[in-house]
């Protein structure tokens, strides 16, 4: 059994609903009313993605985010 680390992005929508998704997976997101909900079932989802396409891995190395303000 390989382990591996993932890079997660977590966003809160207008509703307040926890999105994450998973650059490195391709359709790999999932969204929950709560942070720990979300967790779970984004382990979930990775497992599956992971399943589906060992192929299809995208190894980046995670740099940082940065806001940008732009006003128009």
């Amino acid at each position: 059994m390989v382990k591996h680390t993932f890079t997660v992005f977590i966003e809160k929508d207008e509703d307040g609903i926890f999105v994450a998704s998973v650059p490195a997976l391709k359709g790999c997101h999932t969204q929950a009313k709560t942070m720990d909900e979300l967790l779970v079932r984004i382990q979930e989802v990775i497992e599956l993605c992971l399943e589906a396409d060992k192929d299809e891995l995208c190894f980046n190395q995670f740099v940082g985010v940065q806001q940008v303000e732009i006003q128009v």
